[in-house]
């Protein structure tokens, strides 16, 4: 009786081992497919843009009533809530220029107050006082990749590092496209990566780096930047929808 208990729980644990190895690999195909299908799409872009000007989005231009200001040129290539690698998850949007480092130029989103730390070499944030969105709140606006491979900054000198609390204007010039990794020599794609940031209630901004502390930024650009909700399709403004 003993044996045919123990029979039994090892067929129910057998059992429950293989729905978990299923159900991993299908978390696994899933996430490569996703992943594939937009990096696919991007590659296909970067390498043939005149084909498809149709993909862009236009910086300084606003889709219909939105209150952000669509912060450059080029090609959204990643979105929010992406994933590159099993447990990282993508803050923010990533908009490729078909242009050389340093060409493409980086507007304000929405009026604010910039801030630049001294270290940064490619990256400045913006503190708008009332989410458009949410007036009880105030939010972040944050840009990266605004240097070149071996960090020389784009950005204009009236930001140098330091600057703090200077007053923007929405669709401001505030640099060009870039393409510094963070590691001197080690560029990633030309292209202006863009979050929304959280405060964290007394007036600083939130650690970037974790998705948790960003929002996602369909509302602000009125059309869809979520990666769960964009398929292998273009994210562009619906009056401009990607028929393919």
């Amino acid at each position: 009786m003993r044996d045919t208990s123990l029979l039994s729980l090892q067929k129910i644990f057998l059992s429950l081992l293989f729905i978990i190895l299923i159900g991993g690999v299908f978390f696994i195909f899933r996430w490569y497919s996703q992943k594939g299908d937009r990096t696919r799409r991007l590659i296909s872009w970067l390498r043939q843009p005149d084909r498809h000007p149709d993909w862009e989005v236009s910086g300084g231009e606003r889709c219909g009533s939105a209150p952000f200001l669509i912060p450059t040129d080029g090609y959204i290539g990643y979105l929010w809530g992406d994933s590159f690698r099993p447990g990282h998850i993508h803050q923010g949007i990533d908009i490729f220029t078909r242009d050389s480092a340093g060409v493409t130029p980086v507007y304000a989103a929405h009026t604010g107050y910039l801030t630049r730390l001294p270290t940064w070499k490619s990256s400045l944030i913006i503190r708008v006082p009332q989410d458009p969105l949410d007036r009880a709140r105030q939010i972040w606006t944050y840009y990266t990749h605004l240097a070149d491979s071996n960090g020389e900054s784009f950005i204009l000198g009236s930001y140098p590092p330091g600057a703090s609390e200077v007053y923007v204007e929405e669709g401001a010039l505030l640099g060009y496209q870039g393409n510094y990794s963070g590691k001197e020599g080690s560029p990633v794609g030309v292209h202006l990566h863009f979050s929304i940031v959280k405060d964290d209630g007394t007036g600083r901004f939130l650690n970037e780096l974790n998705i948790e502390n960003t929002l996602d930024p369909s509302s602000y650009f009125g059309f869809s930047l979520n990666a769960a909700d964009v398929k292998n399709r273009a994210p562009i403004c619906p009056s401009e929808e990607d028929p393919s």
